[in-house]
């Protein structure tokens, strides 16, 4: 974690070792959720190693995968933690996850502390919008076909690593569809 947060070149080292100290190592198995709908989101999470899955559930109840967290990132129903709401989305463990986590008060407490805890953080907030409006642009504006050709060359390795029943929610399509692309694209 370290190494991340210095690759920004923000944060003083020693911002960084008050940070380490405020953190709390957790596990979770493979099925485990870091939250789920219902809940307040009351912490953020930095994935040290394993997969987690973001999803909700539709209006007739199907589950829709929106995201994929991988180690070295940070993880959050981050509506729910910015507004102390109960969070609509549920985020499991795809296998078995280390991350270190951090209270919403903790991170108050950061960014009163220091100007340089409130550019990381707006940093990170942006790069999370920015990740989300091209999310919402592919699933809008691109075919399935293409989408599924996104996939493959900007994030091969969510085909290797993730059921297939996934991915199919992830690119808005059934599985029988997904199995159809995957079939008619050489890879």
């Amino acid at each position: 974690m370290r190494d991340y947060l210095k690759t920004f070149n923000i944060l003083t080292d020693d911002e960084i070792n008050i940070f380490e100290k405020k953190v709390v190592l957790k596990k979770l198995n493979k099925g485990d959720f870091f939250i789920k709908e219902g809940q307040v989101s009351k912490e953020v999470g930095f994935v040290i190693s394993g997969l987690l899955r973001s999803f909700y559930h539709s209006s007739s109840s199907e589950e829709v995968t929106y995201c994929f967290t991988f180690s070295n990132s940070f993880v959050s129903a981050y509506s729910s933690f910015l507004s102390q709401e109960k969070t609509a989305e549920n985020i499991q463990a795809l296998t078995t996850i280390e991350l270190l986590t951090i209270s919403k008060d903790e991170i108050l407490k950061l960014e009163k502390s220091s100007t340089n805890w409130l550019r990381f953080f707006k940093f990170i907030a942006e790069q999370e919008y920015i990740k989300m409006e091209k999310r919402i642009f592919l699933l809008q504006k691109e075919n399935a076909k293409q989408r599924y050709h996104d996939l493959l060359t900007n994030q091969p390795k969510l085909l290797q690593l993730i059921p297939l029943n996934f991915l199919a929610s992830y690119l808005g399509i059934t599985q029988r569809h997904f199995s159809r692309i995957r079939k008619s694209t050489s890879i």
